[in-house]
């Protein structure tokens, strides 16, 4: 309404200012408008009114109603409390409410405990009754029905609120079942005998004469109860073993043997028995494909299926669960295994055992035996995967036989042989050849033997090839170190051919992939990958070769610390021990001179005895020019010990340094050669020179530069001076001029 009012002002005024003050002409014009709006607005509910009479008589009816009720409600309540209000004893009342409140809570309380008593009570006495009953299956009946009753869903006990009697009930009826379950077993046992010796078993319908005083009823009423108690596979366990032990083993491990059954009393006046009879045959009964095996575990099986399960799928399930994995393990262990072909040729053939063992696993489908799907189609998967199998078994048979042929070579004697000359070898990617051990040459065979199946065959089996190849090179890698460890641990020719093996074969699995990588199977050409071997071997070739060098290191350095630096050879005793360290030097170089030049590549025999003579030399050349006083005697002396070394080590040098024709000496080239090859050599042999000439002529070997082509220094060239001549002014200047002189 303050909106219309607002709108009619604004109407009135539209031209003037809205705070301005209405004129008496605006405010009698709104007047006129609100009396219009309002009878226009009184006669449009008069019209609604007129058309809507009966809906709205029908509401205030309704509406009076209601409200004469509500007050009838409320001087009801009025009516009712007001003794309450206006009584001095309205706390006895209050007090007698909760006095009768408390009472029907204890009454209920009580009627529950009555309820939770009468229940005890019932499920004790059917507890007595199924203990005491002489039937197994009433008793196992009543086990199964207070199961529920006494074992959440889950299987266990109630909650932790529940009372104690109903745990006592619930061990009670644990108790129960568990009497049922071992007497009910022994009773099968008692109904399935086995002979001792093994390969009979004798079924009965009843015990003959229970000696456990169980339960001793047939055997259909005890699996009855067994399956009645869910303990099925805990009754017939023990029957299930002793099946495998004693008759299903004999059965399918031996081929010469029959399955026969037979049915004793047959209708008579005591309870029928029947046999089986695992019984040994004359006649060879395998057959490649296995169809005479299959058929005798399916005899078993019937017989067990028929006396034993009596026809019941339950049962059967239950034993077939119990004794079906090792079943089918023994047959793969003891057939199918051996069945898989040695060559890939005879693959062809292994066809007519899937066949067989198909129809096999087919039969015990339709018996109910095993499940149909492909669950329990074990020996069916095993056949189907015979490529795998014959792979691995190709495999395992590469690394056996590499395996055998790295451990039983006789390292100790590797030149023993007559054929020598087929153990040395080209090398790949080295115009050189080495001597390498039989070892290595036959590992190298296997594994080319293996790779040439491989590019034969599928590629799973081709796969496997290639695995074997790759172990049995990682065989040797891992099994000679370890075996020689004594030879590679001190100087031997044994390392040096380990050396060669290693290098060899470092040589070999660099051209493997190319050699035979066109030929793998397509799907195989692109993963079968042994270049990564070859810096394995290579290192492991380096490794040993660098060991055996530093042994030798070792002896040399030793053997030069017995000279005692060469001081005073004047004396006989002095020179007699730097003889001997000159001689145990040489024997050492000749030692290994004769083990390494027939084993070793030619060019690392060569780099190999540059790098122990480099030491050798320096170290001797050292020492002579650290003496400080040499008497004239001595520097004669020293000059023969270095001709002694040099004469004694002539066929070594020869061995380093190419020869054109039949020259066995030392000339001037051979000698150039060899300096290039170890420059300290070149130092030796000028010391030998400087110990004879004359001090001019040692400062003109300085000044012309000779002395410091061959390795010597301006100190060692005074000191040495100063040790072999007496001071006098003519070496004054010779030294000065030597010092004055840039090297």
């Amino acid at each position: 309404m303050a909106d219309d009012v607002r709108e009619l002002l604004l109407s009135t005024t539209a031209d003037a200012d809205p705070s301005t003050p209405l004129s008496a002409p605006d405010l009698r014009l709104l007047i006129d408008r609100l009396r219009l709006r309002s009878d226009r607005l009184h006669a449009s509910a008069l019209s609604f009114a007129s058309s809507n009479r009966e809906p709205l008589v029908s509401a205030l009816l309704r509406a009076a109603a209601s409200a004469a009720s509500s007050a009838s409600l409320q001087s009801s309540l009025e009516s009712a409390l007001s003794p309450l209000s206006s009584s001095p004893d309205l706390s006895d009342l209050r007090s007698l409410s909760d006095r009768l409140l408390a009472a029907r809570r204890e009454l209920r309380e009580r009627q529950e405990h009555l309820a939770a008593a009468s229940s005890v009570a019932s499920l004790s006495a059917r507890l007595r009754a199924a203990r005491a009953s002489a039937n197994p299956l009433a008793a196992a009946a009543a086990a199964a029905e207070l199961k529920p009753l006494l074992l959440d869903p889950e299987g266990s006990g109630s909650g932790g609120d529940e009372p104690i009697v109903f745990g006592l009930l619930r061990d009670e009826w644990e108790q129960l079942v568990d009497e049922l379950q071992v007497g009910l077993a022994k009773n099968v046992e008692e109904c399935v005998e086995f002979a001792p010796e093994g390969g009979k078993v004798v079924v009965s319908a009843a015990p003959r004469g229970s000696s456990s005083g169980a339960c001793g009823v047939e055997l259909r009423v005890a699996l009855q109860a067994l399956e009645i108690i869910d303990s099925l596979d805990y009754g017939m366990a023990k029957t299930a073993d002793l099946m495998i032990k004693h008759v299903l083993i004999p059965a399918i491990s031996n081929i010469s043997v029959t399955v026969s059954v037979e049915v004793l009393e047959q209708g008579g006046p005591t309870a029928p028995a029947s046999v089986l009879s695992i019984v040994p045959s004359e006649e060879l009964q395998g057959c490649k494909d296995g169809s005479v095996l299959y058929s005798r575990i399916i005899d078993v099986i019937k017989f067990v299926h028929k006396f034993i399960c009596l026809e019941n799928i339950t049962w059967m399930q239950s034993f077939a669960k119990l004794t079906w994995s090792r079943i089918s393990d023994l047959i793969i262990t003891h057939f199918l295994s051996k069945a898989v072909p040695i060559e890939a040729s005879k693959l062809i053939e292994f066809q007519d055992v899937i066949r067989s063992t198909t129809e096999f696993e087919n039969t015990l489908k339709n018996m109910m035996f095993i499940s149909p799907d492909r669950m329990d189609g074990k020996l069916t998967q095993f056949v189907e995967n015979v490529e795998v199998h014959f792979a691995v078994r190709k495999r395992n048979e590469i690394l056996t036989k590499a395996r055998e042929i790295i451990v039983q070579y006789d390292y100790d004697n590797p030149l023993a042989s007559d054929d020598r000359g087929d153990s040395v070898v080209d090398l790949l990617f080295q115009p050189e050849k080495c001597f390498v051990s039989k070892s290595a040459l036959q590992l190298m065979r296997l594994v080319h033997g293996a790779l040439k199946d491989a590019c034969l065959s599928s590629t799973r089996v081709a796969k496997e090839f290639c695995h074997a190849a790759r172990d049995a090179l990682l065989l040797y890698k891992a099994i000679v170190p370890v075996q020689l460890e004594k030879q590679l641990g001190s100087i031997s020719q044994v390392a040096a051919i380990i050396h060669n093996d290693f290098y060899h074969l470092s040589q070999e699995t660099l051209g493997l992939a190319f050699e035979y990588r066109a030929d793998f199977p397509s799907g195989l050409q692109k993963l079968v990958v042994f270049v990564d071997l070859a810096p394995i071997f290579s290192q492991m070739a380096d490794s040993v070769l660098r060991r055996q060098i530093q042994l030798v290191a070792v002896n040399l350095s030793e053997a030069i610390d017995g000279a005692d630096g060469f001081q005073n050879t004047h004396q006989s005793q002095h020179y007699e021990s730097a003889k001997f360290s000159i001689e145990q030097v040489v024997f050492i170089l000749e030692k290994i001179h004769i083990m390494w030049e027939s084993i070793l590549p030619r060019s690392i025999y060569r780099r190999s005895m540059c790098h122990v003579l480099g030491p050798v030399f320096s170290r001797i050349t050292k020492d002579m020019l650290m003496i400080d006083d040499m008497a004239a005697e001595e520097t004669l002396q020293l000059q023969g010990l270095i001709h002694l070394a040099l004469e004694n080590l002539s066929s070594l040098f020869l061995s380093l340094v190419e020869n054109d024709g039949d020259g066995k000496f030392l000339d001037h080239d051979t000698w150039i050669q060899l300096d290039e090859s170890v420059p300290s050599l070149k130092k030796f042999r000028k010391l030998a020179e400087l110990l004879d000439m004359s001090l001019k002529s040692i400062t003109a070997a300085w000044e012309s530069g000779e002395l410091v082509n061959c390795g010597f220094t301006s100190s060692e060239v005074r000191n040495f001076v100063k040790a072999i001549f007496a001071d006098s002014p003519l070496r004054k200047e010779c030294l000065g001029w030597i010092s004055r002189t840039p090297a």
